[in-house]
């Protein structure tokens, strides 16, 4: 198997997930910035992995299996520690939710890839508007600022990604709701 650009780009990505982590816990002033340019560039890269894959035509199983589980497992860390810092159901409960529908539309592709019927649940307008907006929440939290202003935007974001989650998944399992049931 060759491996090409888009796939080490999501490599890489892995590869950053425990320097993410470590930066999280690090006991400097600079920990908050340094987690946040990580994730950062973590979601550029996933942007521009699947730029260059259609681009360039080089989309492959290897790298079609491994991005969508790197960006959930990027994000589940993020959405854990964040909630770790805030301590706070305001952000545990989008979390939480974030992070099940995550597992259940994970869940609901592979049986649609079982049955041979994966197309019917592809990403929806909805599903990226909620991606976008839930990375926004993310970096403005991970950031873990002092200002309140930007902390209330963070959360309010991470609320409307929450909301576009519950809309995003009714959508997936409305699409797949014959072959459910």
């Amino acid at each position: 198997m060759q491996i090409n650009i888009p796939t080490w780009l999501t490599l890489l990505r892995i590869f950053m997930i425990p320097f993410f982590i470590l930066a999280f816990y690090l006991p400097v002033q600079w920990s908050p910035l340094c987690t946040t340019l990580i994730f950062v560039f973590a979601s550029i890269t996933d942007w521009f992995d699947g730029f260059l894959a259609r681009r360039w035509k080089q989309t492959t199983r290897f790298g079609s299996f491994l991005d969508p589980v790197t960006d959930k497992v990027m994000v589940a860390m993020a959405l854990v520690l964040v909630a770790e810092h805030f301590h706070s159901f305001l952000i545990t409960l989008p979390a939480m939710t974030i992070i099940a529908r995550e597992i259940i539309i994970s869940a609901l592709r592979e049986w649609m890839a079982k049955i041979k019927k994966r197309k019917n649940v592809t990403v929806s307008w909805i599903g990226k508007i909620k991606t976008t907006t839930q990375m926004l929440a993310l970096i403005a939290l991970l950031s873990r600022p002092d200002d309140i202003v930007v902390s209330w935007i963070g959360i309010a974001s991470l609320y409307v990604a929450a909301i576009l989650t519950f809309l995003s998944m009714f959508q997936y399992l409305y699409a797949a709701r014959y072959d459910l049931f």
